[in-house]
C-alpha cells in the first residue's frame, strides 16, 4: 500500500468477527492465548475476514451461543466463512490461516482449551474439505494476529518475535 494511503485499523475483539472489502483495512486481534484466531482471504476480490473464538463447543452454553456465536469455534468459524462468501469471497481462491490455541493459564493441562479449539477447527475444516494454508498455533505464548486486506499479508506477533505466516 502506498505510504500516503491512510490505513484503517479494525480491531477484532474477543468473541468477535470482522469482514472487510476495503483494501486499506488492517484487521488485528490481540491476546490469542488459548483462543483461536482465524483469517480467510480472497487475493483476487481483496476480501478478508478474521474471527477470535474463545471456546471450542457451543454446547457449553447454548444460550450464549445464540447470543454470541463467534465465542465458539464450532459455530463461529462457519459464520466467518458464510460472511466471507456473502461479501463475495471465493471458496476456490480462499486462503485460511490460524493462530493461537496455546496452553496459557492452565499449567496442569487440565482444561486444554487451546488444544480443544484446534481440534474442533481441524474437524470443521476436514469435514468441509478446506485446507489450512498456514498456522502459528500451540505452545505457551500469547499472540497478536494481523491481516492486511490489500496484500493478504498475515503476521503473528508474540513476545520478541514477528513472523509472517
Amino acid at each position: 500500500m502506498p505510504e500516503n494511503t491512510k490505513r484503517s485499523n479494525l480491531i477484532v475483539g474477543i468473541s468477535d468477527m470482522v469482514i472487510s472489502t476495503d483494501p486499506s483495512t488492517l484487521l488485528t486481534t490481540y491476546s490469542l492465548g488459548s483462543c483461536l484466531g482465524l483469517t480467510v482471504y480472497d487475493p483476487v476480490a481483496l476480501i478478508g475476514g478474521m474471527i477470535h473464538c474463545m471456546l471450542p463447543l457451543s454446547s457449553l452454553d447454548p444460550a450464549k451461543a445464540r447470543e454470541k456465536p463467534t465465542m465458539f469455534v464450532d459455530v463461529g468459524v462457519p459464520a466467518l466463512f458464510a460472511a466471507f462468501f456473502k461479501a463475495g469471497g471465493s471458496r476456490s481462491r480462499m486462503i485460511v490461516k490460524a493462530a493461537g490455541c496455546a496452553q496459557i493459564l492452565d499449567p496442569s493441562g487440565h482444561f486444554r482449551i487451546g488444544e480443544r479449539n484446534k481440534l474442533v477447527l481441524n474437524k470443521l475444516l476436514t469435514k468441509n474439505n478446506i485446507e489450512l494454508t498456514s498456522q502459528s498455533t500451540g505452545g505457551s505464548v500469547s499472540r497478536t494476529m494481523q491481516l492486511e486486506i490489500s496484500t493478504g499479508r498475515t503476521t503473528i506477533k508474540s513476545p520478541g518475535i514477528v513472523v509472517e505466516i
